[in-house]
């Protein structure tokens, strides 16, 4: 794509200056660990929850939500349920609030906080360590990948003439541009450049927006599009129709199976109420819990987190569907069955950008591939230094000596996860070796662990170890199934494998298991530890508050699910239903104000009250 000298001094502005940060910053990150690695705990909570959005801003995903959108409407808004995007809902209403009040710095420390000392927990930690560093190697891979796809597609200079080595060395030179900050400037450097990133991401989202309303009135967008496209609404089968429109959409949902949508959406609702009750992977999105300076703070951070990235993302989605569907339907018909989605994007910003603008879109985007990638390379070190190298191998080191092994061990993840890449390959396989063989064995051992007391170490390990292993070995065994369709049975192997672990060895430490109770105080089954605190702290409560959390929740979703369809609606110019969409997220907003916000602790208030 040949791009105008103004638009190539934007986008080197935007490389300068973000680099610029990380060094500007880095005396302050490099006090002690705590300090790279969570800030210190003195970032405020909107500043990390514009960070969480920026990496969470992912481009091949809204490429994919793009995808979506064109092919089902607006039905689409229920088809990330699949990751599933509510997580942040039960983030916000209580999960943040739990998480926090640990005080640890990783979710493997946080392991040691909930199960102890002894061998079951220590095996926990090791598993978790383990595939804590295997995820941050997989999204380094992913990002490596994704940021030469991007950057050889839409920068003017051929490194290579060699398309795959081009691709290469752009991934090579912004992996090493963001490694840089990152590794000079820590937790503090991450936020603070990902807080640039999201203002020129959301700029560059709206600006779409607004061109995709100017250039496309809703009488033409509706020559374009099949009955019930723009409905929300579904009933028993989806009866999404395009013949004689763009007829290889109808070999598309035929190829997903989801034309049976109402057992569809059951199907993701449940799977993804139960993997957003097991919390956080030991990820970015948990770091930026434990940063923030209290447990109000991380469910207000995680609570942001929906406003400030639905709204603008889903501008952009909007804008580069209807553009497409307008203007680049008669190029996807020719393409038959081979239909291509992914030229969407570069179709859109060659013909309706302008000069200058074009610039910023393209700094936006790259920013939204080096947000994600340097969440993820600060994430693992934090795993490596404090979970690995202070707890076995040096507990007695220096600060100075901790942030100099968070330096190398930067380098380290990238330079394996950039291996990684060039071992797998594609995205595709990325993405699908992440999802089958990481996160399907996440969910059971995750769930049990905030709301079972009798659930141990033990437990935990042959819980992830059978999720994981039946994640790896269920593609094969059952080649026909598709892992939603899986998902069902390798949730069974991996609670079998919890149940057997936990009921054929001896409880944890009973008081750890009081100590994390009594800090945490999370509703569930704690009825056993909650009698034995009583005797000691008379005036202990527990938590009654399941109702009112799982009320809010449900709000949650619908207020979620109204932020996510009003720009939709905004930019297809359905004032109707776009005013509507404002109205349910106004009253769920004074719902939650009054049922939620009001009615947050950041610790018990027994815990004054008993002098503990």
């Amino acid at each position: 794509m040949d791009l105008h000298l103004l638009d190539i001094i934007i986008i080197g502005i935007y490389l300068i200056v973000t680099i610029g940060i990380g060094f500007w910053i880095s005396k302050r990150a490099s006090k002690n660990i705590k300090n790279y690695f969570l800030g210190g705990n003195e970032i405020k909570w909107q500043y990390l929850g514009l960070s969480n959005a920026s990496g969470m801003f992912d481009i091949s995903g809204t490429m994919w939500m793009v995808m979506l959108l064109f092919v089902y409407g607006l039905k689409s808004v229920w088809i990330p349920w699949l990751w599933p995007v509510f997580n942040q809902i039960f983030m916000m209403i209580f999960l943040s609030i739990w998480l926090r009040r640990s005080g640890v710095m990783t979710g493997a420390e946080w392991i040691k906080f909930r199960f102890g000392e002894g061998l079951g927990a220590r095996l926990s930690h090791i598993i978790v360590v383990v595939f804590a560093i295997v995820v941050v190697i997989t999204y380094v891979a992913y990002g490596f990948v994704g940021i030469g796809k991007f950057a050889a597609v839409f920068l003017p200079f051929k490194l290579s003439a060699d398309p795959f080595t081009n691709e290469m060395l752009y991934g090579f030179i912004f992996t090493g541009l963001t490694t840089i900050y990152v590794i000079k400037g820590g937790m503090y450097s991450v936020v603070f450049t990902e807080v640039l990133q999201y203002i020129i991401m959301t700029i560059a989202s709206i600006a779409i927006g607004v061109i995709a309303m100017n250039k496309v009135s809703p009488e033409l967008l509706a020559d374009f599009i099949p009955h019930d496209w723009d409905n929300i609404f579904f009933g028993w089968k989806l009866n999404m129709d395009w013949t004689g429109i763009l007829d290889a959409a109808n070999t598309k949902i035929a190829e997903d199976g989801w034309e049976l949508f109402s057992i569809f959406f059951m199907m993701i609702l449940l799977k993804g109420i139960l993997q957003s009750m097991a919390g956080p992977a030991p990820n970015y999105d948990m770091q930026r819990v434990l940063s923030t300076r209290s447990p109000k703070d991380a469910a207000k951070m995680s609570g942001l987190v929906n406003v400030v990235l639905l709204f603008p993302r889903y501008m952009m989605i909007a804008g580069l569907t209807i553009l497409a569907l307008v203007f680049f339907s008669d190029e996807l018909n020719l393409m038959g069955e081979n239909l291509d989605f992914e030229q969407i994007l570069p179709f859109a910003i060659k013909n309706f950008v302008p000069i200058g603008l074009m610039g910023l879109l393209i700094a936006g985007l790259l920013a939204a591939f080096m947000s994600s990638f340097a969440a993820s390379v600060n994430a693992a070190p934090a795993y490596i230094v404090n979970d690995i190298y202070k707890r076995f191998i040096n507990p007695n080191a220096s600060d100075q000596q901790y942030v100099w092994m968070s330096y190398l061990s930067s380098l380290a993840v990238v330079i394996v996860g950039t291996l990684f890449a060039f071992l797998l390959g594609s995205l595709n396989s990325i993405i699908d070796w992440l999802v089958a063989a990481l996160y399907g064995g996440y969910t059971a051992a995750n769930l049990l662990k905030w709301y079972w007391w009798r659930f141990n170490g033990f437990g935990y390990f042959w819980g992830m170890v059978g999720g994981i292993m039946a994640a790896m070995i269920l593609p094969y065994a059952l080649p026909d199934f598709t892992a939603l369709e899986a998902f069902p049975i390798n949730l069974t192997i991996s609670f079998i494998g919890c149940l057997l672990g936990s009921y054929f060895s001896q409880p944890d430490d009973e008081e750890v298991l009081k100590k994390f109770y009594l800090k945490t105080r999370p509703w569930g089954f704690w009825k056993p530890i909650h009698d034995k605190l009583k005797l000691e702290h008379p005036g202990i409560e527990k938590n009654n508050a399941f109702g009112r959390d799982m009320f809010n929740v449900a709000i949650g979703l619908i207020w979620q699910t109204g932020i996510t369809a009003s720009p939709i609606f905004m930019v297809i110019q359905h004032w109707d239903k776009f005013f509507i969409s404002l109205i349910v997220v106004a009253v769920c907003t004074l719902i939650l104000k009054y049922n939620w916000y009001d009615k947050m602790e950041d610790y018990p208030a027994d815990l004054k009250t008993e002098n503990i």
